[in-house]
């Protein structure tokens, strides 16, 4: 029986941290097109990169959205990008802490 919730447990914290690492690439892509974008490097009025950024706009946006509410800009510079990429590290942290933690209590012999 308890092999059963091991293989839960660590399948959901397996699924969550992909997620997380998802997004988190999906931040950085976003910070580098969006700078790329500011500097004239690339052109949104290309198709394929508008569709990129407006894909990429819909995944960060609602991410990046409390941390732009709690942070302010700095001189036009948005830090809520490095604040939610610190967050999502931390808690990848937190679930794999989490994971042994809880691994090691349902292990016969612990």
């Amino acid at each position: 029986m308890q092999f059963g919730l091991i293989s839960v447990i660590s399948f959901i914290i397996y699924v969550t941290n992909g997620l997380l690492s998802l997004v988190s690439w999906c931040l950085i892509i976003y910070a580098v097109l969006s700078w790329l974008v500011a500097f004239n490097v690339i052109n949104t009025r290309n198709p394929g990169v508008y569709r990129a950024m407006d894909i990429l706009d819909r995944i960060v946006s609602p991410i990046l959205a409390p941390f732009r509410a709690i942070v302010p800009n700095i001189g036009g510079l948005d830090i809520s990008f490095i604040l939610a990429f610190l967050v999502i590290k931390g808690l990848q942290m937190v679930l794999e802490m989490a994971k042994i933690y809880y691994l090691h209590q349902l292990l016969p012999g612990s």
